[in-house]
């Protein structure tokens, strides 16, 4: 638990004073968001709840991936991933703590992005705040524990920033699928749709465990 602690103060440290990562996601963000209101012809309020639940999650989480390729970046820059191998935790601890790190600055830039949305096509999320956080943290949490996962296998790799999205996105369609189910619902409806967040839940349970023990492997190659 200290490793944990200790990696999740160090990583978020060192984002409060550079910023690097989170602006980043969050221009991504705003301008696919801006892009999609450019691109799509003006419609019905209705039409505007049904586009865009895709569209955040569409911005989401190619901005989740951006971070999330420079997440072991500064390690290996300064050659501290055999330091972190080395380490005499268990290293499920280790992968819990950057991925609890990617998951806080995602939820930020999802906040971001969610008011951006809200402004471009004219949808009150006010009323939806809380469930609409929910949601929004479920689906981010798959995303955090598969991202940093694969963001570890690739960051040695030579084509590092080709080979996460490769890796990572096939197996990142259920969380999509429920995720954009389940805001889109919640727009609509007002009410939380439990199939989706079944699925949601399930799919972090089983990405975080899988994450965990895998992870222990993961820093000796």
């Amino acid at each position: 638990m200290n490793a944990l602690l200790a990696i999740l103060w160090k990583d978020l440290l060192i984002e409060w004073r550079s910023r690097d990562r989170v602006i980043a996601m969050a221009l991504f963000a705003f301008l696919s968001v801006v892009m999609f209101w450019f691109a799509l012809p003006a419609g019905s309020p209705e039409q505007s709840l049904l586009l865009a639940p895709g569209l955040f999650w569409i911005a989401v989480l190619f901005a989740a991936l951006l971070g999330q390729g420079r997440a072991f970046a500064l390690e290996l820059e300064n050659e501290t991933l055999s330091a972190l191998a080395l380490a005499p935790v268990d290293r499920g601890y280790v992968f819990l703590g950057k991925a609890l790190a990617n998951w806080i600055l995602l939820g930020a830039v999802q906040a971001a992005t969610a008011l951006v949305l809200a402004l471009a096509f004219s949808i009150d999320l006010a009323p939806l705040a809380l469930r609409f956080a929910a949601i929004a943290g479920l689906g981010s949490a798959g995303i955090s524990a598969l991202g940093t996962l694969f963001a570890a296998i690739s960051v040695r790799t030579r084509y590092r920033e080709v080979m996460l999205p490769l890796l990572a996105l096939p197996l990142l369609v259920p969380v999509l699928l429920a995720a954009v189910s389940a805001t889109r619902e919640l727009l609509q409806s007002g009410e939380l749709a439990w199939p989706p967040l079944r699925l949601l839940i399930v799919t972090d349970l089983v990405y975080l465990i899988v994450s965990f023990v895998g992870f222990e492997y993961v820093l000796d190659e």
